[in-house]
């Protein structure tokens, strides 16, 4: 037994020699490898502190510009460890720590493949900015403001308070309306008239009446087209661009345009026909109805 441990001693102890020997022989490498490391760290730095300064004028999202903030001091870093491990003669370290990188990356990739997905539009929308925090956009049937843009999610404020959150994937490969980036609308409205009016007055009436719509375009004039013979009406639509000035503008000025239409018809006689259906009894195989009538009123019951 104190033979075994004798020779586990002497064991440790040339073990440890030959450490003290390797360290001593590698201080020069090692202050290299702690200068060069030093250095990089300072240079991280420098990186991130230019990169804060670029990244405003390439884009809005503060998610964003703090990601690359972070990934430029990483980098530079890495890069420094890298060389540090280099100039300590441990490659296969350095082997070993970036096949490690590429099969986590890959995991990753595979794992979390929706989250990389979303990231990544999250990354394309910053950059190229369809649209921004505020913008009115409709998107499949939400229909609403934008109030948060991050990395992963938009988050829209519908007009009936529902906060709703829609990854950047389908914000970056399916349609999409912003409203926002296109502040003239062109409004169409459906009127029907009765068959005993003047259409060439109905025209002039329908387009004078348009025309005070507040919002409207000033120059873009107002269109009006009969459209059909209805069952108990003429139908047209009429045409008018209004500006997109706030969330309610398009409502209101829509609003106004049908208050507008009416009053006007109203004041030059102009009828809005109500649905009129009319029964014929008189069909092959059928009755009149005034013989109908004849009937109920020789029944039994009348007598």
């Amino acid at each position: 037994m104190e033979f075994n441990l004798n020779s586990s001693l002497n064991l440790l102890n040339e073990r440890l020699i030959s450490w003290y020997e390797a360290a001593v022989k590698n201080i020069p490498n090692i202050i290299v490898a702690t200068l060069v490391l030093l250095i990089f760290i300072l240079l991280s730095k420098l990186a991130r502190r230019i990169t804060s300064r670029i990244m405003p004028r390439v884009s809005n999202s503060k998610a964003l510009n703090d990601l690359a903030n972070t990934l430029s001091y990483l980098l530079v870093f890495i890069f420094g460890l890298f060389i540090s491990l280099e100039i300590l003669n441990l490659e296969k370290t350095v082997t070993s720590l970036l096949a490690g990188a590429g099969v986590l990356g890959l995991a990753l990739g595979f794992a979390f493949q929706e989250i990389a997905s979303n990231f990544v539009s999250g990354i394309f929308i910053a950059l190229s900015k369809p649209y921004q925090v505020g913008d009115i956009v409709e998107v499949e049937s939400y229909f609403g403001e934008v109030t948060r843009i991050s990395l992963r999610t938009t988050s829209i404020m519908t007009f009936q308070g529902l906060e709703v959150l829609i990854p950047n994937k389908d914000m970056f490969t399916k349609a999409f309306i912003n409203l926002t980036t296109t502040p003239t609308r062109r409004m169409d409205l459906a009127v029907g008239v009765s068959y005993g009016d003047d259409l060439d007055l109905v025209e002039e009436i329908t387009k004078e009446a348009l025309r005070e719509v507040k919002e409207k375009v000033a120059d873009k004039e107002v269109e009006v087209f009969f459209d059909e013979f209805g069952s108990s009406s003429i139908n047209l639509k009429a045409r008018v661009w209004v500006n997109y000035t706030a969330n309610s503008a398009f409502v209101e000025s829509k609003h106004q345009a049908i208050k507008a239409i009416k009053k006007a018809y109203d004041k030059n006689n102009i009828t809005i026909p109500f649905p009129i259906r009319t029964l014929d009894f008189g069909i092959k195989g059928g009755k009149e109805l005034a013989d109908s009538l004849s009937k109920q009123t020789e029944s039994p019951l009348s007598n």
